[in-house]
């Protein structure tokens, strides 16, 4: 069992629903990215994952690429995050974390190389988001072989055969897009929501998190009920749009939020 795994089931056992916060790594700066890690764990953030930089991310809506691109322009790449993990490890936060990344970053960098390096910083996992679990089998491999957890996503349209297939390949946890769509924070949770998980909890053992639109602590807590934990990632990510040239005001604004957020997982 994985350290995510083994993190995720000790959390459950104990109760305990996760908080999962997402940033892209290098937004607004590289240095500011580390700082803004601190500010997360301090407010109740159990997970970190960290976005890697993409110039075609097209999972994301116009939040996440816009937070993208500001990274890339700040000089973050693909072993920035890498050693961005590192530091966050020497900072002495125990955190897990997980990298959102696309398979093109990791194919440039060396796939063996990418799992290697990612291990040796102190990622605990790596969700790549457009690598179906069918095509996986030699990256499941290699992220065996540097102990990660392998993180698959699951939607609305995700027939029950193929969750057991996601099931079966992801050893952190599976991640649940909440709607069909890129992401983006939204006014309202799906109201199919809770006959979905239903049917996800019917059909996958490990540990599901919920993500893809969540933006208030009234959604978090309603559908922190319905799995193992949530993710938040635009509206932590717009936050850091709307303060980042601040950061003083920035790390105020954002632990308000996420301290909020975190609390609302638990409620």
């Amino acid at each position: 069992m994985t350290r995510l795994r083994t993190y995720m089931e000790d959390a459950k056992a104990k109760g305990k629903k996760l908080f999962v916060a997402y940033i892209a790594a290098g937004d607004p700066g590289i240095e500011q990215s580390l700082e803004l890690c601190s500010v997360l764990v301090e407010n109740g953030t159990d997970i970190i994952e960290l976005g890697v930089p993409f110039s075609d991310p097209i999972g994301d809506g116009a939040t996440n690429q816009a937070a993208a691109e500001r990274a890339l322009a700040a000089g973050m790449n693909c072993k920035g995050v890498i050693d961005l993990a590192a530091k966050i490890r020497n900072q002495g936060l125990k955190v897990p974390i997980v990298l959102f990344t696309y398979y093109n970053p990791i194919y440039k960098y060396g796939i063996q190389k990418f799992t290697q390096d990612a291990a040796e910083a102190g990622v605990d996992g790596i969700l790549c988001v457009d690598l179906p679990p069918e095509e996986a089998d030699n990256w499941n491999d290699l992220m065996n072989q540097s102990e990660l957890g392998t993180v698959f996503l699951a939607s609305p349209t995700t027939p029950p055969d193929r969750l057991k297939k996601i099931d079966e390949s992801s050893t952190g946890f599976v991640y649940y897009v909440s709607r069909t769509g890129v992401t983006g924070a939204q006014s309202n949770i799906s109201v199919t929501l809770d006959e979905e998980m239903a049917n996800v909890i019917k059909n996958i053992i490990k540990p599901v998190v919920v993500g893809f639109g969540l933006s208030t602590p009234e959604q978090v807590a309603q559908v922190a009920k319905l799995g193992d934990g949530v993710v938040v990632g635009s509206a932590i990510v717009k936050k850091i749009e709307q303060y980042g040239k601040d950061m003083d005001q920035l790390k105020v604004k954002l632990g308000s939020f996420v301290s909020e957020l975190s609390a609302a997982t638990r409620s």
